[in-house]
C-alpha cells in the first residue's frame, strides 16, 4: 500500500513539472490572430512557469496595445514606488473610433436624461481587476491570457462580444505588492518543483507580497480613496460606472474556488434585492465554466457583500455588480492540498475562465444590465427628491485641514459639496466658513452619502467579514448634523487646503494652537531646526485671543536664529503645515503667563518601532505613512531579527504595534530595561496583551470569556464568530486638561475599535482621561456580552516603570489611513508623553 501510495505521488509529482503552454488556458474553438504576440515572446516563459513580474507583465500590455486595435492603453500615475498604474480599454475597433461617445451615453444612462435612451444598442462595461492582494498572484497572471485572447481571438463569437462589451481592463491592481511576491516565488524555486508545505517557497517572509509599500489592504480602500492605487481606480470607476466590476482574489490552499454571490444574510441593506438577483444570474455563467473542466467550487458562504471599501461591494451602490472571485492558492508553483497537487498554472487557469465567463454574462445580460443600472438611479434620483431642501453640514472650527480631507474623498466620489452661506451654530456647535462644507442630499450619488454618513446598530446578521461600520465624520471627529440647504453658499469646484501664515512679527514670541491637523507637521520641523519650543498644559488668553490647551509657544529670544530669520522660518513652516502662527509682543495673559511653569519644554522625537516576523503589517505600515507621508517625521523601523543587536539609547521612542504570533523573549528583556533607564514605549491593541504575558505592565483586563449554553456543535462558529468585535465605534469621554488629549475641543470622541481587550479604570479619576461611556456604541456590530465589558473600561493607560513610561492603546488610532480623528492623540502621545 505504501508503495501504491508513493508511485501515485510520483506521477502526480512528475505531472507537476510538465511546463503547459497556452493551450491548456485557452479555449479551442477560436482562432487566434498570429500577428498578436503571445506572452512568452514577451516575458521570456510560458504562462505559469514563473511568476511574470510586474514590469514584464506591463511591458507584455504596452506591447499588446500597439499591435491590437482592440485596445487603448491609458496611463493613470503610478504606485508608491513609481510603478505605473495603466488601464487598458478593450472593445472592438469601431467601439474605439466611438469610444468618447459610448461613454458619455453610458454615463448618459444614469442622469435624468437618460430614460430615452435605447439599450437595445449600447454595449455594457465591465471592469476587470486582477490581483489587488500581491501574493494572490493567479488573477495578473491571468491577465496576461485574457488580454492576449481580447487581442487575438478571431471569429464571429468574438466579434459579437467586442462589438457588445467595453472592457475596462487593470492588470494588476497592487503592483508593488505583486513585484515583491514575483521575486520571493522566483527566487525560491527549484528547478525540480517541489509541493511540499514546508518549503520556503510557500512561507513568504514578512510583510509578505499582499499589501503596497506601506503595508496596505488596498482592498479596503475603495472608499476612503487614501492611497495612490485607489485614486486611479476610482477616478476610472466614476469615468465610466461599469455595470460590472471582478475583483480576482485567492484564499486557503486547501479550499477549491468561490464566487459571489456569498452569505445572503451578510447584505448591506443599502444594496438593491436586485443586484443579488443579477449577481446570483451572472454566477450560473462561471458554474457552466467551472463545470467545463472540471474544477470544484462553492458559492453563498464565507463572503459577504457588506463593507463598501472593497472592490467587489464598491459597485452595489453605484448601480453596477460587484463580483469576487476567490481561487485556493498555490502560493508558489505547486503545492500539497487537500484536493491533491495545487499548481500555478490550474489556479491562473479558473482565474481565466471566470474572467471569459464574466464577459460571456455581460454580452448575453447586457440589456438587463443596462436597465438595471438606469432605474437604479432612477429610484435614487426619486428619493433623493423626497429629501429635497435635506443636506448634511460638517466640520471643525477649530480644523480646516482634517475638513478639507473629508471633503477630498466626497468630491473624489463626485458628490457636490458647498460652502456655507455664512458661519452658523446649530445644536451649540458652530459652523464656519473655510471650516465646514455643506452636502445637499438630492444629488445623483447620494447612496455613496448615506454609506458614508449613516450609523447602524442593528443587524441581520452577527458575523461580518471585515468591518461593520465606518461613519465617515466620526472617523474624522467632525461635527455633523441634518441642516437645511438654504445654509449653503457656493458649490465647491477646487478644493485647497487652508493657507497658512504668520499674523505678525514678533519681537518676543510666537503662539499656535494644536487643533489643526498638520501642527504635528510644523512642530517636528520647528524642533528638527533646533529651535526651542515649549507646550501649555493650561488656557490663557493674550492680546484678546484665547488660546487652549496645548497651544505651541516658541520664545524669539536665545535661539539661534536672529528675529528676522525666526520670522521668516516660520513664515515657511506656517505655510508648508496650512497653519495660522501668531506673533504676540507680551507674556502677560489672563490666565497662565507665557514664562509659568505651565509651559513644558519639547524635545524632538527619535521613534523607532519594531517590525518582522511577529508584528501585523497593516498596524505597522499604519504608523509609517502617518509619520512618513502626512508628518515628514522620519521613523526607524527596525527588523525583529536584528533588534538585539540595536542600541535603543539613540531613540525616546519606540512603538509596539499589534502582534500576531510570537515575540522573541530577548525583545521583552531589551524593552523591559530601555523603558526602566527613561524611554517611552508606546504599544497599541493587542501588543498590550503580549506586554502583559510578559509581565512588563500589571494593568487589569476585563474577563472576556464567554460559556456557550444552548449552542450546537454545528452553531458554535457563529457563536464563535458573534463574539468578534470586527470594527465598529464607540464614543468616549474625554479630559481635555490632560496632555493625551490635547489639540480636541469636544468632551467626546469616537473610537474605531476591532479587538476585546477591556481595561479597567484606575481609582483615581485624573488617571482615566479617555474613558467610555456607560452607553458607548455608536454605530457598527458588537456583541452583547462584550458591550457590557466595554462600559466604563478605559481605552488608553500610561503605566510608570522606573524612569520610563508604557502608553496603552486598546484602540487603532491610525486605522487605514483615514480615521484622521484620532491621529492627533497617537501623535500626542509621541510629543507630549514626559507631561502624561
Amino acid at each position: 500500500m505504501k508503495k501504491l501510495t508513493l508511485l501515485l505521488l510520483l506521477v502526480h509529482f512528475s505531472h507537476a513539472q510538465e511546463s503547459v503552454d497556452l493551450d491548456y488556458y485557452l479555449p479551442q474553438n477560436v482562432s487566434y490572430n498570429p500577428d498578436i504576440p503571445v506572452p512568452r515572446s514577451v516575458i521570456g516563459h510560458e504562462v505559469g512557469e514563473w511568476h511574470v513580474t510586474h514590469d514584464r507583465l506591463i511591458e507584455y500590455m504596452k506591447i499588446l496595445s500597439e499591435a491590437s486595435d482592440r485596445i487603448a492603453m491609458e496611463d493613470r500615475g503610478t504606485t508608491y514606488e513609481g510603478r505605473p498604474l495603466p488601464l487598458l480599454v478593450i472593445t472592438a475597433p469601431e467601439n474605439h473610433r466611438n469610444i468618447e461617445n459610448i461613454r458619455q451615453q453610458h454615463i448618459k444612462l444614469t442622469e435624468s436624461g437618460g430614460s430615452d435612451l435605447n439599450t437595445d444598442t449600447m454595449p455594457t462595461v465591465v471592469y476587470q481587476g486582477f490581483s489587488i492582494h500581491g501574493n494572490e498572484p493567479s488573477g495578473s497572471n491571468a491577465a496576461l491570457i485574457a488580454a492576449y485572447y481580447l487581442a487575438a481571438g478571431q471569429g464571429p463569437e468574438m466579434d459579437e462580444l467586442l462589438n457588445n462589451v467595453v472592457i475596462l481592463f487593470d492588470p494588476a491592481m497592487n503592483p508593488d505588492g505583486l513585484q515583491r511576491f514575483a521575486h520571493w516565488a522566483n527566487t525560491n524555486r527549484s528547478k525540480n518543483l517541489n509541493p511540499d508545505n514546508n518549503e520556503r517557497e510557500y512561507h513568504e517572509t514578512w510583510p509578505g507580497g499582499r499589501t503596497n509599500h506601506y503595508w496596505f489592504d488596498m482592498n479596503r480602500d475603495w472608499l476612503p480613496v487614501q492611497l495612490p492605487e485607489s485614486r486611479a481606480r476610482i477616478k476610472s470607476f466614476h469615468r465610466w460606472l461599469p455595470n460590472i466590476l471582478t475583483d480576482h482574489h485567492e484564499m486557503g490552499t486547501n479550499t477549491t474556488f468561490f464566487f459571489q454571490p456569498g452569505e445572503p444574510a451578510r447584505v448591506h441593506p443599502l444594496t438593491p434585492e436586485t443586484n443579488q438577483e443579477l449577481t446570483r444570474e451572472i454566477a450560473q455563467f462561471h458554474v457552466r465554466a467551472l463545470d467545463d473542466i472540471g474544477s470544484l467550487y462553492f458559492s453563498e458562504e464565507n463572503y459577504d457583500d457588506y463593507f463598501y471599501g472593497k472592490g467587489s461591494t464598491f459597485p452595489d451602490i453605484n448601480g453596477g455588480i460587484g463580483i469576487l472571485f476567490e481561487q485556493g492558492s498555490s502560493r508558489g508553483h505547486v503545492q500539497e492540498s487537500d484536493n491533491g497537487l495545487l499548481t500555478f498554472p490550474f489556479t491562473i487557469r479558473n482565474q481565466f475562465v471566470t474572467a471569459l465567463s464574466t464577459l460571456e454574462a455581460a454580452k448575453n445580460m447586457r440589456k438587463k444590465l443596462l436597465d438595471y443600472q438606469r432605474d437604479f438611479y432612477a429610484k435614487t434620483r426619486t428619493e433623493a427628491a423626497r429629501s429635497k431642501g435635506s443636506a448634511i453640514v460638517f466640520g471643525n472650527e477649530k480644523d480646516a485641514a482634517k475638513t478639507y480631507h473629508l471633503a477630498e474623498i466626497l468630491k473624489k466620489h463626485r458628490i457636490r459639496i458647498y460652502d456655507v452661506a455664512e458661519d452658523f451654530t446649530e445644536k451649540g456647535k458652530r459652523y464656519k466658513k473655510g471650516f465646514s462644507y455643506i452636502v445637499p442630499r438630492n444629488q445623483k450619488n447620494t447612496k455613496i452619502i448615506d454609506a458614508m454618513f449613516e450609523t447602524r446598530t442593528e443587524f441581520a446578521d452577527s458575523l461580518f467579514y471585515d468591518i461593520s461600520s465606518w461613519t465617515f465624520p466620526l472617523a474624522f471627529d467632525m461635527d455633523y448634523t441634518e441642516v437645511n440647504t438654504s445654509r449653503a453658499g457656493s458649490e465647491i469646484t477646487e478644493l485647497q487646503l487652508p493657507e497658512g501664515k504668520v499674523t505678525k512679527k514678533s519681537d518676543y514670541a510666537y503662539l499656535f494652537e494644536w487643533h489643526e491637523y498638520y501642527t504635528p507637521k510644523a512642530l517636528y520641523r520647528i524642533l528638527q531646526k533646533g529651535i526651542r519650543a515649549k507646550v501649555s498644559r493650561s488656557v490663557f488668553s493674550v492680546e484678546d485671543k484665547e488660546y487652549d490647551y496645548g497651544t505651541i509657544m516658541i520664545p524669539v529670544h536665545n535661539q539661534d536664529m536672529n528675529s528676522d530669520e525666526l520670522h521668516s522660518f516660520l513664515l515657511e513652516v506656517a505655510e508648508e503645515s496650512h497653519i495660522d502662527i501668531h506673533g504676540v509682543s507680551t507674556g502677560y495673559a489672563a490666565g497662565t503667563d507665557l514664562g509659568s511653569s505651565q509651559f513644558g519644554t519639547l524635545e524632538m522625537p527619535k521613534a523607532a518601532m519594531l517590525t518582522g516576523n511577529g508584528i501585523t503589517p497593516y498596524d505597522a505600515g499604519e504608523v509609517w505613512h502617518l509619520l512618513d507621508q502626512r508628518y515628514d517625521i522620519p521613523l526607524t523601523k527596525i527588523d525583529e531579527s536584528y533588534f538585539n543587536r540595536v542600541d535603543l539609547d539613540k531613540y525616546n521612542i519606540f512603538i509596539l504595534t499589534s502582534s500576531r504570533g510570537h515575540l522573541d523573549s530577548t525583545i521583552k528583556i531589551k524593552l523591559n530595561n530601555w523603558v526602566k533607564n527613561g524611554g517611552t514605549l508606546i504599544a497599541c491593541r493587542n501588543a498590550i496583551s503580549w506586554l502583559k504575558s510578559n509581565e512588563l505592565i500589571k494593568t487589569e483586563f476585563r474577563k472576556t470569556d464567554i460559556v456557550a449554553k444552548g449552542i450546537t456543535y454545528g452553531e458554535q462558529r457563529d457563536f464563535h464568530g458573534a463574539q468578534v468585535t470586527g470594527g465598529a465605534i464607540f464614543k468616549a469621554d474625554i479630559d481635555r486638561s490632560h496632555p493625551i488629549n490635547f489639540g480636541y475641543k469636544n468632551n467626546s470622541i469616537s473610537l474605531f475599535r476591532n479587538t476585546n481587550i477591556f481595561m479597567e479604570p484606575d481609582k483615581q479619576s485624573y488617571n482615566n482621561p479617555i474613558q467610555y461611556t456607560d452607553a458607548p456604541l455608536v454605530s457598527g456590530y458588537i456583541s452583547e456580552e462584550n458591550l457590557e465589558q466595554l462600559k466604563g473600561s478605559v481605552p488608553f493607560k500610561i503605566q510608570r516603570s522606573g524612569k520610563g513610561k508604557i502608553i496603552l492603546f486598546t484602540d487603532n488610532t491610525n486605522f487605514r489611513a483615514f480615521w484622521f480623528g484620532t491621529n492627533k492623540l497617537f501623535m500626542n502621545a509621541i510629543y507630549f508623553h514626559k507631561f502624561m
